[in-house]
């Protein structure tokens, strides 16, 4: 149960860093005061009108030239830029090396930590003990209190 719960977090986790460094827009079309086309990160659909651009003719006797006269179009569009987070520290290569530096030597100390000797070297082997004929502390009366 424990595995399950700490899957399941470290996921919605991630999730949750993903989601909120993720930036888009939400683009609406609107022809009057109606909704035509909501999208997200594309552009939205027009609803096929689009203004037009008329050219009156020249005129020759003020000397100004061609006047152009344009009609305002009923539609709009609204765009909303939902920003993401884009202050996530990232790790400067000094702070990186230290750690890598730290981890080697973790790896360096647990490798040889267990490490034991090749055979067991017991110097006095072959030596027998000194045999003992008197009790030289009852011989000499030297006791430690």
């Amino acid at each position: 149960m424990k595995k399950v719960f700490f899957k399941i977090s470290s996921f919605l986790l991630a999730f949750l860093v993903l989601f909120s460094t993720v930036s888009f827009t939400v683009e609406k079309h609107f022809c009057g005061d109606f909704l035509v086309d909501t999208a997200l990160f594309v552009k939205a659909d027009s609803c096929g009108m689009v203004a037009e651009k008329i050219q009156s003719p020249t005129i020759k006797d003020t000397g100004s030239s061609a006047c152009t006269v344009s009609k305002t179009s009923c539609c709009s569009d609204e765009i909303a830029l939902i920003q993401g987070q884009d202050t996530l520290q990232k790790a400067t290569s000094l702070e990186w090396q230290h750690q890598l530096v730290s981890v080697q030597a973790f790896v360096y100390v647990y490798l040889n930590l267990f490490e034991g000797l090749k055979e067991n070297v017991i110097p006095f082997r072959d030596y027998a003990p000194p045999l003992v004929v008197q009790d030289i502390q009852v011989l000499h009366d030297t006791f430690l209190i």
